[in-house]
């Protein structure tokens, strides 16, 4: 690694870190959890933060990348941008689906998550394919995360 990479990578790397303390802070599988119905289909929960690892080491790489691509300052700002909104959509899923207990609610700002991405990887693709290739996990991640919280509604009668 290049030492030019070193302090973006070190920055990337702590706000992710941030972002994942918060959402993990957010996180409660407590009891009003366990109750409710979920498919058959549901990872098993501590599949999550493993996955989560993974889509946060390569939504870091993927930034880096696109960052160090961008021509001129204003393109390097809106890589940023997106991220940075990318994040706090993140967050605020956590916040809906566990705190606010309405998977309902956290549902239709996942649509947004999801957007995200897809805007995510359109934007920094015109840059640098390699750091929009590495956004397609999160988009599948997201994307079963998606149908999974879709079907936690549909089983659980007060949110339908």
């Amino acid at each position: 690694m290049k030492a030019t990479w070193i302090l973006p990578f070190a920055v990337a790397t702590l706000v992710a870190l941030c972002v994942a303390a918060l959402g993990a802070t957010i996180t409660d599988l407590g009891p009003w959890y366990q109750a409710l119905e979920k498919p058959s289909w549901t990872p098993p929960d501590p599949m999550f933060p493993m996955a989560w690892t993974m889509m946060y080491a390569l939504i870091v790489v993927s930034a880096v990348t696109a960052w160090r691509a961008a021509p001129d300052s204003r393109v390097s700002e809106r890589i940023v941008s997106l991220f940075a909104l990318n994040g706090f959509l993140n967050i605020t899923w956590s916040l809906l689906f566990f705190r606010l207990q309405r998977p309902d609610w956290a549902f239709y700002e996942l649509i947004a998550l999801w957007l995200s991405i897809i805007a995510l990887i359109i934007y920094c693709g015109r840059y640098s394919r390699g750091a929009s290739l590495l956004l397609v996990p999160y988009l599948g991640w997201v994307s079963m995360a998606g149908a999974l919280n879709w079907a936690v509604v549909e089983l659980n009668p007060p949110f339908h």
